[in-house]
């Protein structure tokens, strides 16, 4: 059964907006010499971080899809590029978390954040209601995608 109607015109608009942010983030790995799992893994890292939660090669490597060769190799690979850390853990001495050093923090927004800055002024000229409404379009869309994923 085929869907019609202006529901499909906004799900094919995010699809095209995904596509536009995929190439966006394909071209920053590209002129950084990263593969684009390096981008997935360092906005994993940042997402932790802002959310201030630590972030083990395990938590990373499942989010991510790796086995724990994978992630050793990546993190090995990030940790040479300067753009992580291991460091030991703040409750948990015994644990390693991986860090994302302030230089890779700078490279990101260098090329990302005129993007977010549009992003942003875009919703600053959204009342309430519809800032709401995008949330929680974007959110079902999300848990959608994760639910196809399991």
């Amino acid at each position: 059964m085929r869907h019609q109607g202006p529901e499909m015109e906004i799900v094919h608009l995010l699809r095209a907006v995904t596509v536009e942010l995929g190439l966006h983030s394909a071209r920053f790995a590209h002129h950084n010499g990263m593969h684009p799992t390096d981008v997935r893994a360092l906005i994993e890292l940042m997402d932790a971080s802002r959310a201030g939660e630590e972030m083990t090669a395990g938590r990373l490597g499942a989010a991510l899809g790796l086995n724990s060769a994978g992630t050793t190799s990546l993190l090995d690979r990030l940790e040479r590029a300067g753009h992580v850390r291991r460091v030991r853990g703040r409750q948990d001495r015994r644990k390693v978390v991986v860090e994302v050093n302030e230089r890779a923090v700078e490279l990101g927004w260098s090329s990302f954040g005129p993007l977010i800055g549009k992003a942003v002024e875009f919703l600053q000229g959204c009342d309430e209601r519809e800032r709401e409404a995008i949330r929680g379009f974007l959110e079902g869309v999300r848990e959608a995608a994760a639910a196809e994923g399991e």
